[in-house]
């Protein structure tokens, strides 16, 4: 399985697969779809109306890995469920903390 991350030179993007209108705010498990790309599972409560879907799932990744909300942003997959985020920090810190949150969720 192929992490749902890519290391760049700010940072690193995270993929993502969204379901907004759902109970909860989480991250869930990683997840490969059929062409063998892995991604992280997420549900919001926002809606997807307006960004507000988008603007909450870059505040609940924030948190998660612990770094400012300004530092994620979606940059590919605006209105799509698959989406890529943009996290600005140290690329080898942030792929531990992406790995470590894959590793609570299957366990």
């Amino acid at each position: 399985m192929s992490a749902p991350y890519r290391i760049s030179e700010s940072g690193i993007e995270l993929f993502v697969r969204l379901t907004p209108k759902s109970s909860v705010d989480r991250l869930e498990s990683v997840e490969t779809s059929a062409d063998g790309r892995s991604h992280v599972k997420a549900r919001v409560r926002a809606v997807p109306e307006n960004g507000a879907a988008n603007q909450a799932l870059e505040k609940l990744v924030a948190k998660a890995l612990g770094v400012p909300a300004s530092a994620v942003s979606v940059v590919a997959g605006g209105t799509a469920r698959l989406k890529t985020l943009r996290i600005v920090g140290e690329p080898a810190a942030l792929a531990r903390r992406v790995e470590a949150l894959c590793d609570q969720s299957s366990a």
